[in-house]
């Protein structure tokens, strides 16, 4: 029983080791900062090994930007079905949808920012 215990805080120290290490991106600023890695990566100059840093780093943002979409997602399609009730089906589809289609138009403006330099950084 101790030994459950014991390796139940030690996950617990772990987990907690684990967030110090990696402050939380909100959504805009994982977006925003992948604006930037994708221009960095577009303007080249960058030796190999900047470069697959920089693609690594752009992959983990991607994910976090999906993470923080799915999960507004979800929390639309819960809201809605403990609204709606019978109703909440058509809902969601249709609020999915629209979630949906505002991640992708949210890629496109950031990869149609991105090629174009439209900050004047870089």
């Amino acid at each position: 029983m101790a030994d459950t215990a014991d390796r139940a805080e030690n996950e617990d120290r772990k987990r907690e080791m684990a967030a110090e290490e990696e402050p939380a991106l909100g959504y805009e600023q994982a977006r925003d900062e992948l604006i930037e890695v994708v221009r960095r990566l577009e303007a080249g100059g960058a030796t190999l090994e900047e470069s697959l840093a920089l693609w690594e780093r752009g992959e983990e943002l991607a994910r976090i930007c999906r993470h923080w979409l799915e999960g507004a997602r979800a929390r639309l399609d819960a809201a809605l079905a403990a609204d709606a009730g019978a109703d909440a089906g058509m809902e969601s589809v249709v609020v999915s949808r629209t979630v949906e289609r505002v991640a992708e138009a949210e890629f496109e403006t950031v990869r149609a920012e991105a090629e174009a330099g439209e900050d004047g950084r870089g």
